[in-house]
């Protein structure tokens, strides 16, 4: 019969089971009771190895309990969504990504279960399926999230979500429209959003930011638009008027002398009386939403003989417009309302005719610099020539 006792170790203990297998035992970190291995091993060598194993995670700090990983993503994921500090608009978005793409699939595993090629499998799964490419990502994306909670508070060792480029959405070029084609559009839409349109397209701002404008924030005498807040349209909270994204999100944005106008007659007939008064509302005078503007805007764009334009191009076109006028990176985050350089960078590069400007002016500096030269030389040539006369003279 097999021995059933233990050798004395520095660290834990190997054993021999009746049924041949060995097992391991050792102390806990945290109560420091002596705990059984979560497997057997066929031999007593294998059983060692993976004492030391243990013994060297727990001397580097990087130990987690085998009990504390069997928790279900679906029971964790609930909690976890409730204690993270998020907007609305995310928090709707993360419930629904959980609701339809991560429980139904993952859910009842756990979360010491989940592997990168299972993770992998989950995501072709739900390509195959036809469900859209980013909203493939927003689910990968909080599932990353998700398992790196469960890192830190030492559930698993090691986050599973590891698959290059899937958290990354591969967003088509969005058109740019020329200003003739922003004044079509503004003029084959319902009046009380003419201004709505230009004031997206030459100040760059974005529609919940034009949604909640107020008459204070207009100072049309120094053409100037406040941006001090932004409505958000979520369906846990409802209407939602919130301060901007990030501190660069609050900004003044100077626009054209052109549409002052066009801004005077505006809040002369649709805005709301008051400073506090909305400056764009809907067809009944209330919060302006997308759902009582979206008919409207395709209708005018079907005028316009622009149906692929969405609206949020028109920051887009006024970004492009900006950069192309020639502001710098500094000046179009400032413009756009971005912490970040980076989408900065994007419109400078985007801009090939700035670019050719650019060349212009390097070549007009080598053109200047060459015609210096030739004037150097030809002075150098006249008083080379003026010595070698007086010279001839002097003998």
């Amino acid at each position: 019969m097999p021995n059933s006792k233990g050798r004395k170790r520095r660290f834990g203990a190997v054993r021999q089971l009746p049924s041949g297998r060995w097992q391991i035992r050792y102390p806990d970190p945290q109560t420091k009771q002596l705990r059984n291995g979560e497997r057997t091993y066929p031999s007593k060598t294998d059983a060692e190895a993976a004492l030391s194993v243990i013994e060297a995670d727990i001397l580097r700090g990087q130990w987690t309990d085998p009990e504390a990983g069997k928790v279900t993503l679906a029971e964790f994921a609930g909690p976890w969504l409730k204690e993270r500090n998020l907007a609305a608009s995310s928090r709707d978005r993360n419930e629904v990504a959980i609701r339809l793409h991560l429980v139904p699939k993952l859910g009842d595993l756990a979360l010491n279960q989940i592997s990168t090629p299972r993770v992998r499998r989950w995501r072709a799964e739900l390509l195959d399926s036809g469900v859209g490419e980013p909203t493939v990502v927003r689910a990968y994306q909080v599932l990353r999230a998700i398992m790196n909670t469960a890192v830190d508070d030492g559930l698993i060792q090691r986050n599973p979500c590891r698959i290059k480029g899937a958290g990354v959405t591969k967003t088509p070029e969005r058109p740019t429209l020329t200003v003739a084609e922003v004044f079509k559009v503004a003029d084959a839409i319902e009046a009380r959003y003419r201004t709505l349109v230009l004031l997206a397209a030459f100040a760059s701002l974005r529609f919940g930011e034009l949604a909640a404008l107020e008459r204070r924030d207009i100072d049309l005498g120094r053409r100037v638009v406040r941006v001090q807040r932004a409505q958000v349209e979520t369906k846990s909270a409802g209407l939602v008027v919130k301060a901007p994204k990030t501190e660069a999100g609050v900004r003044s944005v100077a626009f054209p002398a052109s549409i002052v106008p066009a801004l005077e007659q505006h809040l002369g007939t649709f805005s709301q009386k008051g400073r506090t008064g909305l400056v764009f509302v809907g067809p009944r005078g209330g919060s302006l939403r997308r759902s009582n503007f979206r008919d409207t805007w395709l209708a005018a764009l079907k005028t316009a003989g622009l149906e692929s334009v969405h609206f949020h191009d028109l920051r887009h076109t006024g970004n492009t417009l900006a950069a192309n006028s020639g502001a710098s990176t500094r000046e179009l985050m400032q413009r756009m309302g971005h912490a970040s350089v980076r989408a900065a960078l994007i419109y400078q590069h985007m801009t090939g005719g700035r670019d050719q400007i650019i060349a212009e002016q390097v070549d007009g500096m080598i053109k200047d610099a060459q015609k210096e030269e030739r004037k150097r030389k030809r002075k150098a040539g006249k008083a080379g020539r003026k010595r070698k006369i007086d010279g001839g003279s002097g003998t």
